[in-house]
């Protein structure tokens, strides 16, 4: 997937513009994307609950065959994206995607927004903070600073959560049109389990967490999980972001805390919110 050319490297970008030029009918280039749609799959089939995978493992989530996978991760690897390891012929993500996913991060203005506020939040509550962005179905980490305890709750940049129950995606959820988060929900996309102590009512129960401005998780993903998460809105009242504090259920009760972390994230968010332009005051 990267060759060597005079004065340097032919990059993935490259080969795909001289296929463009060389490949006139669309037949061929629409195989040339197919390519790297495969190869983007075969990425995106590494997670923080998988991060090392067999050729066979790959295969089985993308739904191609072995010998397309190998090749895949072959010319991955020599990219950088992927690092094979000799021992077990086994795969995870390379140094490589850093380079690509940096200007990303460096480009969200909410994230860099956030830092300072979340530094601050984990130092007052001593839990850890974290702040998430919206895909469309999913709420994904773009940055953390982990509780300085030893027993804590964490996830990793790049984790997603796409469940009913999670208080982040409950904070996105309030922000669309009640007919979009009943779509969503129906479909599957964000799915929810019976049982999980939450109001059957969704729509009524999304009013209520738009109405307060947070959304709490205890114990409903997890029975050790306590979360709660606020919106993040730009200039225009928009909500790009959402600041979530977690820690273990455990600890919350026995200190009291609930409340606390309650504020203290509304609170963060409201400073990051304003940061961003947007001039409301705190709820309540």
């Amino acid at each position: 997937m990267m060759a060597k050319k005079s004065g340097g490297t032919v990059t993935l970008r490259e080969r795909m513009q001289m296929a463009g030029r060389l490949r006139q009918d669309n037949s061929q280039v629409q195989g040339a994307a197919a390519s790297l749609l495969n190869g983007l799959a075969v990425l995106e089939a590494f997670s923080v609950q998988n991060p090392v995978l067999g050729v066979t493992e790959v295969a089985h989530r993308v739904g191609l065959h072995k010998s397309t996978v190998s090749r895949i991760l072959s010319g991955l690897a020599e990219a950088g994206y992927v690092q094979r390891d000799e021992e077990t012929g086994r795969y995870r993500l390379g140094l490589g995607l850093l380079a690509l996913a940096g200007p990303l991060l460096a480009d969200l203005d909410v994230r860099r927004a956030a830092v300072p506020y979340l530094e601050r939040l984990t130092e007052s509550t001593q839990e850890t903070s974290a702040i998430s962005v919206w895909n469309g179905h999913e709420a994904i980490v773009v940055e953390q600073v982990a509780s300085p305890f030893q027993v804590k709750h964490t996830a990793t940049i790049g984790t997603r959560y796409n469940t009913f129950e999670s208080s982040s995606v409950r904070v996105f959820l309030a922000e669309l049109a009640p007919a979009l988060a009943t779509e969503l929900i129906g479909s599957g996309q964000i799915p929810r389990k019976a049982g999980d102590g939450l109001p059957v009512d969704h729509t009524t129960h999304l009013q209520e967490v738009a109405r307060q401005a947070y959304a709490v998780n205890d114990g409903a993903t997890a029975e050790e999980e306590f979360g709660v998460s606020a919106p993040v809105r730009d200039y225009r009242g928009k909500v790009v972001g959402c600041i979530t504090a977690a820690a273990p259920r455990s600890r919350v009760y026995k200190q009291a805390t609930r409340d606390a972390l309650v504020q203290a994230v509304q609170h963060a968010a409201s400073e990051v919110s304003t940061r961003l332009g947007w001039s409301a005051s705190l709820p309540g």
